[in-house]
């Protein structure tokens, strides 16, 4: 029983030298001098400070995309001690001695030094030679570009990573089906493709494109699984019934495994994102007033602090303030003033004269409201008190001025079509109060349900005009301080949250003078009620208000369109040293550029050559060549369209970095294309020898383009200058040079 302990234990594995070189230079090339300079390169202030957020565990809402990247930054962080004690506010400050600089920078390096053996893998796993896939490899080491945005604190390298791993993995699967399905190896690279899916995704939201072409892909093989005969040979003694049992289990099996890896499995990776985001950012932070009462209640110290303890219940006799649930275009509170409206409005239009009604964008004690029962004239809590449901008629007192929530037939200011909310003045002008409401909870479980503190979202129903209190969202002019103009909106179309409110603070009144009442206004809440929001109700708000985030697109010097990146007709000035003519800039080794884009060309008319042909029924390639080929350009022109075109449709600033997901792909296209074109248009050995020739010298160029950029890459060289200067080959390049 024991015998296997008589022999020594032997373990082989297969090698590829080539792949550790490959690793080996890729590595040299991004970990070289990794913490030079010592000081704030460019979007380094951007992610900068979102890592200092997690560091002290602060919450924040930033809207470029989901938190899976800013964690594996703040991971780094976190390795290398950092407290996140620095000031992220200026492009070029020197880093102080407690930020960990190498391990900051360490992550988008190692990705994107591993971007070489991936692209040499990619090739080869698509079946074409060594030698094709080495050029892919060597063109992704000695682009420039690529080495400068993974030598910082930034995410592209780590996106195209997570993207090229997604297509290795899925072509790595994709092979094994043929021979070796539902091997140990194949749940592996099947299953890495979904994970590594969801993690594109989760680094910046254009990952999804690269997702969808890998599903795209991945469902039209599905397709052909599912006719294919050779799944039923189960051998020829079997009977027909039982081999087409067999066959649609098989099948079944396949599209199981398949909608698990392709669909589950991102599914939960990306809510796994967001549950760990969440679980670390448990402090209040400078983006909590874009988020609701109930967030802001769940994090610790902020909102939470001032809400702790209150009633959960509101009663009649309340006191209260109410959040505009909109937060557009910015958060603010049903607030009012012993200001009136103008007699007569700047356009001739009048007014009623009325106490302003506004949403004010900050903490106010004007902002207080006193629920009210219509019949009992008492403004505090009867014990027990008497809670308000949905359907209740309500008045609603302002507190500082007793006067009561009005809306009437008048034209509201700035929206006429809408009405006037005002607080009632009796002027004995035969205009009576029209001040009751009729309260809805509009996400109410039933009809019966409680109004509750920051929990219930309700409208406001005027019961004589039904006319809803609703935030326009236009500002007032100086006669109404700036702040926000609410009005009795008649003609509703359907809900709008502009139309809803929350209670955010709220207590038991238990003042009847008004002198005590004010002075019950200004002191704190009391009481205890733990509010809890579930971790779904959190995710489903928190990617709402990240998609619908409005992000800065204002003019910015190094922004440019998508058509002058194609040609690189711009670049990005990095960081200039403060003494020195060194400088770093985002420039690509325009030789592999425009060669990549004449490569795609060269492929797009090939193929549709090959194609015209093809349905006149003239192949001039073995259909596995023609198979090679049509999965190679899926892949590597989807993957430049899917990560290049978008860009033509977003409102934005954009910058060159933008269009790095889409070279890759471009890059990886190139070297398989010269391979075809020496393979299959070369006739002669003469012709081979000659074209292979101008290859070696076509590299040798983008070597030496590389080079010679290499001061401008990693900003080590203070160059004269002249030749600052020369190096300016485009007049749209901004080149720093200093005047001494």
């Amino acid at each position: 029983m024991l015998g296997f302990l008589r022999q020594p234990l032997v373990v082989t594995a297969d090698i590829n030298l080539n792949v550790v070189a490959l690793t080996g230079v890729g590595l040299l090339s991004r970990l070289w001098r990794l913490t030079y300079p010592r000081a704030v390169v460019f979007d380094e202030v951007y992610y900068g400070q979102y890592i200092s957020f997690y560091m002290k565990r602060i919450f924040f809402l930033d809207g470029s995309g989901p938190p899976f990247g800013h964690m594996l930054l703040a991971l780094g962080g976190y390795l290398g001690g950092f407290d996140g004690n620095f000031l992220w506010n200026r492009i070029g400050a020197e880093y102080s001695s407690n930020v960990p600089v190498w391990s900051l920078r360490l992550l988008p390096a190692l990705t994107g030094a591993f971007l070489v053996p991936m692209a040499y893998q990619i090739v080869l796993e698509l079946h074409f030679s060594h030698c094709a896939a080495m050029g892919a490899a060597l063109l992704i080491l000695i682009e420039n570009a690529l080495i400068t945005q993974s030598r910082l604190i930034l995410l592209e390298s780590v996106l195209i990573f997570f993207n090229l791993l997604s297509v290795l993995s899925y072509l790595k699967f994709s092979n094994l089906q043929k021979h070796s399905p539902f091997s140990l190896s194949w749940w592996f690279w099947l299953m890495l493709t979904g994970v590594a899916c969801s993690c594109a995704v989760g680094v910046k939201y254009m990952g999804v494109f690269t997702y969808l072409l890998v599903l795209s892909v991945a469902a039209v093989h599905a397709w052909h699984l599912i006719g294919d005969q050779t799944l039923s040979n189960v051998g020829a003694d079997i009977r027909g019934c039982v081999r087409l049992i067999w066959s649609t289990v098989c099948v079944f099996c396949h599209l199981l495994a398949r909608t698990v890896a392709f669909l589950v499995i991102p599914i939960l990776m990306y809510l796994l994102f967001f549950y760990i985001h969440l679980i670390l950012l448990y402090r209040s932070g400078p983006h909590d007033q874009i988020m609701s009462s109930a967030f802001q209640a769940s994090l610790d110290g902020g909102l939470a602090r001032i809400t702790r303890g209150q009633p959960l219940e509101v009663a009649y006799g309340s006191q209260v303030t109410l959040r505009s649930v909109f937060g557009k275009p910015m958060p603010c509170w049903l607030h009012s003033h012993q200001n009136t409206y103008p007699m007569i409005y700047e356009n001739g239009r009048g007014s009623s004269h009325q106490q302003q009604v506004t949403c004010y964008p900050f903490k106010d004690v004007n902002n207080w409201w006193i629920v009210k029962d219509p019949g009992r004239h008492q403004l505090v809590v009867n014990n027990p008190p008497r809670p308000v449901r949905h359907g209740d008629i309500v008045q609603l007192v302002h507190g500082m001025t007793t006067r009561l929530l009005n809306t009437h037939d008048v034209a509201a200011p700035l929206s006429p079509h809408s009405q006037e909310v005002s607080c009632y003045i009796d002027y004995n002008i035969s205009m009576p109060a029209q001040n009751l409401w009729r309260l809805e909870i509009v996400n109410r479980e039933s009809d019966t349900d409680i109004w509750k503190t920051i929990m219930s979202e309700v409208r406001f129903v005027h019961v004589n005009t039904s006319a809803i209190l609703k935030l326009s969202g236009a500002h007032l002019p100086d006669w109404g301080f700036r702040q926000l103009e609410v009005v009795g909106e008649k003609l509703s179309r359907g809900f709008h949250e502009s139309m809803v409110w929350n209670v955010e603070e709220h207590r038991y009144g238990k003042s009847q003078e008004q002198k005590e009442r004010e002075l019950e206004l200004h002191s704190p809440t009391q009481a205890d009620v733990s509010r809890n929001l579930s971790f779904m109700a959190r995710f489903s708000e928190l990617q709402w208000r990240m998609l619908m985030l409005r992000t800065d697109d204002s003019e910015h010097k190094y922004s440019s369109t998508p058509l002058e990146w194609v040609t690189l007709d711009t670049n990005i000035a990095y960081w200039l040293h403060p003494r020195t003519s060194a400088q770093i800039h985002l420039l690509g080794n325009i030789m592999i550029w425009a060669s990549a884009s004449l490569a795609m060309v060269a492929y797009a008319l090939l193929f549709f050559w090959y194609l015209l042909r093809r349905r006149r029924s003239i192949c001039d390639l073995p259909e596995d060549c023609w198979l090679r080929w049509v999965l190679a350009g899926t892949l590597c022109c989807g993957g430049w369209a899917v990560n290049y075109l978008p860009f033509f449709m977003m409102e934005k600033t954009l910058f060159l970095y933008h269009y790095l997901p889409a070279l890759t792909f471009q890059i990886i296209l190139l070297p398989m294309v010269l391979q075809h074109v020496s393979d299959h248009l070369c006739r002669s050995q003469l012709q081979r020898s000659v074209f292979s020739a101008l290859v070696v010298a076509w590299y040798s160029s983008a070597c030496h383009v590389f080079n010679t950029l290499r001061p401008l890459t990693y900003g080590d060289t203070s160059l004269p200058p002249s030749e600052l200067r020369a190096l300016r080959w485009k007049d749209s390049w901004d080149i720093l040079i200093r005047k001494y």
